[in-house]
């Protein structure tokens, strides 16, 4: 197993400043890049304001341990940051790197490219390790060289904050650089609660976490029309998200406008051509689409974000959102997760989703009401035709309940 002293990270926008904030807390002399010295300069700044704010609260890393006569001396943001340097040519800056780890634009011939680079400038052993949420780790590595020495490392936002990372395993990937990954990704902090690593054994489209999720875009997406038909929307989103009340963190319309409606768009539109047709947006998306209407990012979604983050009254319910129902699609996407082999057990899947969207998964839950799920996906799939959304067969079987680990 290759040691990782020297990282570098491509890409500064929210996600590479993060990244790289936590292998500089982590002990690693680490290389910014991106193609604009602005951009450089701006993360290099963003990523220094992080550890200062971290100093202050005494969670940087312990210098000299603490004694019975002195007490702990931590390391200073500023001594942090001499491992930090700057380069706008990634040729030249891999030349004496161990790992990059990618977090660029989510597009297929710029990830290829880079990771060929990369292949091509750095020594023998590096590793390229794409921050990717969605696309294919196997044919990212395909065409650079050494397929077997990249992997997916997928971090959630923002980076210090969020437990989870998931380790992707590519069809070309080596055991040896998978484990080396896993063990860089098991080394890095984490401010609020513990890290916790998710294996991804098979590379299929999402990974763990996005992939449990995606179907209920599917139903998110149908609700929208529905209130459309309805008269709920534009005009009262805060009736959907009543349905949901405060059993999460943010309802549904308030967390499109936070993700973005464009984003939204676009993983459906990616999963509509990988997973199935299905995921194609519905009216209400693609008109917000087409008026620019994204969301906190442009002012206005389904809310008015023009004063800040809005605070909808919960209390009327459109009856258009069965929580149950909700559950019940991850449910089944979980069951489809283990028989493809992505995950290796329930608990995996479990731990994975709390740690990277702070919300428990569906097992817990299935193991209750698989019957219940059953009779209620099938009931909708009669009712609207998305056949993506029928039962699988280790859902029916309730073979899952066996294969927690």
């Amino acid at each position: 197993m290759a040691e990782i002293k020297n990282i570098l990270v491509l890409g500064t926008g929210l996600m590479g400043n993060g990244i790289g904030q936590v292998a500089l807390m982590a002990g690693y002399n680490v290389t910014l890049v991106d193609i604009a010295e602005e951009a450089l300069n701006k993360a290099y700044d963003d990523i220094l304001k992080g550890l200062k704010k971290s100093e202050e609260k005494g969670k940087l890393p312990i210098k000299t341990p603490k004694t019975e006569d002195t007490p702990a001396v931590f390391y200073t943001a500023d001594e942090i940051m001499a491992n930090c340097k700057k380069s706008t040519d990634l040729a030249s800056a891999v030349k004496d790197i161990d790992m990059v780890i990618e977090a660029i634009v989510e597009k297929m011939d710029v990830k290829k490219a880079v990771s060929k680079t990369t292949m091509d400038n750095g020594p023998d052993h590096i590793i390229f390790a794409s921050n990717t949420s969605t696309m294919s780790i196997t044919e990212i590595g395909k065409d650079c060289g050494k397929p077997a020495q990249v992997c997916g490392i997928h971090f959630f936002n923002p980076v210090a904050l969020m437990a989870c990372i998931e380790v992707i395993k590519g069809d070309d990937t080596s055991d040896a650089t998978f484990d080396t990954a896993m063990k860089v990704a098991k080394s890095l902090p984490v401010l609020r609660g513990r890290r916790y690593i998710a294996p991804v054994l098979k590379d299929k489209p999402g990974f763990i976490v996005n992939r449990l999720n995606a179907p209920t875009n599917i139903y998110l997406s149908w609700v929208f029309d529905q209130a459309l038909e309805k008269g709920i929307l534009p005009d009262h989103p805060e009736q959907l998200d009543g349905d949901i009340g405060k059993l999460a963190a943010m309802p549904p319309c308030v967390l499109s406008d936070y993700v973005g409606l464009d984003t939204l768009y676009h993983v459906m539109k990616y999963n509509e051509v990988a997973l199935s047709p299905d995921f194609k947006p519905g009216k209400v998306l693609n008109d917000m689409m087409e008026k620019g209407t994204l969301g906190r990012k442009t002012g206005q979604g389904f809310y008015d974000w023009s004063k800040g983050r809005p605070q909808p009254d919960l209390s009327v319910k459109a009856g258009l959102i069965d929580i149950d129902l909700l559950f019940s699609i991850s449910l089944n996407e979980g069951c489809r997760i283990l028989e493809e082999g992505v995950a290796s057990g329930t608990k995996t899947i479990d731990d994975a989703n709390m740690a990277g969207m702070n919300t428990p998964g569906p097992f817990g839950w299935g193991k209750r009401n698989a019957e219940k799920a059953v009779e209620m996906l099938n009931a909708f799939v009669e009712k609207t035709g998305i056949k993506y959304l029928t039962p699988c067969e280790l859902l029916k079987s309730g073979g899952f309940k066996k294969m927690r680990k």
